[in-house]
């Protein structure tokens, strides 16, 4: 199953697979992404979720994370933490 093929437009959480978590991505406009719960063991994405919190704080309207960066930076990101 791709993880970052799993983009849906429900924000429900049962469409969320057992041990993943939804974010949103983007700068503008949001895609929702369902990534593993073991990326948050992962360095390069403690530090990306820390700058995330120290510029904009815990506030996040959509329901998931909101991570404020391009989806290509996330997407690089995500592919290097599954190899």
């Amino acid at each position: 199953m791709a993880i970052l093929g799993m983009i849906k437009k429900s924000s429900t959480t049962k469409d969320v697979p057992k041990g993943h978590f939804v974010v949103y991505v983007g700068e503008t406009q949001k895609k929702r992404f369902v990534v593993p719960i073991s990326f948050l063991n992962e360095p390069l994405f403690q530090h990306l979720l820390s700058q995330v919190e120290e510029e904009f704080g815990f506030n996040h309207p959509m329901g998931g994370v909101t991570i404020p960066c391009s989806e290509d930076f996330f997407i690089d990101l995500t592919s290097r933490l599954r190899k």
